[in-house]
């Protein structure tokens, strides 16, 4: 697929837009700014507090933004030398807990050479997997036609934060890579796992001291640093749920099987660097996301009846009304071996 579509796009799309940096720094800034107002709010008066959750929103978009700017960056080449990759990844990556040495081994590796197979540390659980914590925080959060209006609030605010407890946990605790508690563990390398630990220690000695900053006060801690997280925490998982759930399992790494885009509105394109064209992206992992469009053309042009695009609608009102459990590559099922659905996709063809 990659070698069919490349000679059709211009050389210099794969050249790492650099403005992806400047964008790091400018949301850090938005963060850092609001964290200064907030540390302040118990002196505005009455009311008053409450004209911050605007700019808590604002918040939580840097949030989301600093995730998809790291992650463009760290596909690519534009950010140089070990040394640089992990400090621009921890200073974008700081605030949703994720070491860049693991992003590099979970993302980069894992899920990318792995997609939606059974070695996809991302993917959903399979039936027949053992029960686990990570199994049941599935099955009570994650978007599926079982999940209750307040588990998908709270999941949609915390789904990001079990991910990385959950593969933090697997990578540390249980180096020999047979942890009972992913849905498909793996190993890292000792220097890897020293790496990660110590970028943790940082991550949350950052946190420290954000919290610090702000004071002990619940309406600033409240306003300034959960909300804005958990903001960030759910438009982040938004996206991320739709982008493999309603696909097949396989082992043959197919983008155009295993990996489903979305149509939204332009704006939200603009803010969020195009994360919408996943199908793209995971062609292309290294293309400017700018021009992830241009793929998207081609592949309708050329591959209109496999690809697969959905309305950001559509896609979570398909999430909202299957089961989120695997009985095999193409069937759903629910939580207590139930309710068999085929996946959905086929059948919008």
């Amino acid at each position: 697929m990659a070698r069919e579509l490349r000679p059709l796009l211009p050389a210099h799309a794969f050249r790492t837009d650099r403005s992806r940096l400047w964008l790091v720094l400018l949301n850090l800034a938005i963060l850092i700014l609001g964290w200064t107002m907030a540390a302040r709010l118990d002196r505005w008066p009455g009311l008053w507090p409450l004209a911050f959750l605007p700019f808590a929103l604002v918040m939580g978009n840097a949030v989301i933004v600093l995730l998809f700017a790291t992650h463009d960056l760290l596909h690519g080449s534009g950010v140089r030398g070990q040394g640089w990759r992990r400090t621009v990844g921890l200073a974008g990556l700081a605030l949703l807990w994720m070491p860049p040495t693991l992003w590099q081994a979970v993302h980069n590796r894992e899920h990318h050479g792995h997609t939606n197979s059974l070695r996809d540390p991302d993917r959903s659980y399979l039936e027949d997997q053992p029960a686990s914590w990570g199994k049941w925080i599935q099955h009570r959060f994650t978007p599926s036609d079982e999940v209750s209006g307040i588990g998908l609030i709270l999941g949609m605010a915390s789904a990001w934060g079990v991910h990385n407890l959950r593969t933090i946990a697997s990578v540390l605790l249980v180096p020999d890579g047979s942890a009972a508690f992913p849905p498909a563990p793996f190993r890292v390398s000792r220097r890897e796992r020293r790496r990660i630990a110590w970028e943790l220690l940082a991550i949350a000695g950052l946190h420290a001291a954000v919290v610090a900053g702000l004071g002990a006060g619940p309406l600033r801690l409240l306003l300034g640093y959960f909300l804005p997280i958990w903001i960030g925490y759910a438009g982040a998982m938004a996206y991320i749920y739709t982008n493999h759930l309603l696909c097949p399992l396989g082992e043959v790494n197919d983008p155009l099987a295993n990996t489903l885009s979305l149509r939204l509105p332009p704006i939200l394109d603009l803010l969020h660097l195009n994360f919408s064209h996943h199908v793209e992206h995971h062609i292309f992992p290294g293309l400017n996301s700018g021009y992830y469009p241009q793929v998207r053309r081609l592949l309708q042009e050329r591959h209109g009846v496999r690809y697969q695009l959905l309305d950001g609608r559509e896609a979570w009102r398909l999430l909202l009304a299957t089961p989120r459990h695997y009985r095999d590559a193409t069937t759903l099922v629910a939580h207590d071996g139930g309710a068999l659905t085929p996946l959905p996709l086929p059948l919008l063809r």
